[in-house]
């Protein structure tokens, strides 16, 4: 056994089990998510104790942008608290937040390769979530710190930023280097 220089074990039984799992956590967008809320608490405050004295419509205009915009940074910053990775011996799939949506589920038979990154930032995506961008490809983003590169066949790359994302790497390379050795045959 190894130690690796995180504090995660990397054991062989890590990289013969049938699944390997991986989260990461931003618990910095809790933050966020309570300011979504006070934006809908404000919206309903508004609606209840308005005196309505200015007019109906920039009431209503008031109340629903306050309540639209909370909705919006509460969920959107919900989705993207944490971040579960899952290998098994078919596919590396990924989810977001707390019901799992958004999800991705990579067929390992679709990866050329996958390599270890040290330190990915929000800021190299611009900013967090689930994220795209032409020169670098797709990633999800939860925190800044290690994350795991799949290069896929199609030539796209797809970054995941999770806990122990190097037992992740060695993981996905282990499943990966059989397939590659039986297609020499």
């Amino acid at each position: 056994m190894r130690d690796h220089p995180h504090g995660d074990p990397v054991t062989p039984e890590a990289l013969t089990s049938e699944v390997w799992t991986g989260r990461a956590t931003n618990r910095a967008q809790w933050l966020l998510a309570l300011a979504g809320a006070a934006f809908m608490a404000l919206g309903i405050e508004l609606a209840v104790d308005s005196a309505w004295t200015s007019g109906t419509a920039p009431l209503v205009m008031s109340v629903v942008g306050c309540i639209a915009a909370g909705l919006l940074v509460l969920f959107g910053t919900l989705a993207f608290v944490h971040v579960s990775v899952r290998v098994d011996r078919e596919y590396v799939e990924v989810r977001c937040g707390h019901i799992g949506v958004p999800r991705r589920r990579i067929p390992l038979s679709q990866v050329a390769d996958v390599h270890y990154a040290p330190r990915v930032t929000p800021h190299q995506w611009g900013g967090w979530g689930y994220r795209w961008r032409p020169e670098k490809g797709t990633a999800v983003v939860v925190r800044r710190g290690e994350a795991v590169v799949l290069r896929l066949l199609d030539g796209h790359t797809f970054t995941i930023t999770v806990d122990h994302a190097e037992t992740a790497v060695r993981v996905i390379r282990a499943r990966l280097r059989p397939r590659a050795s039986g297609a020499a045959r």
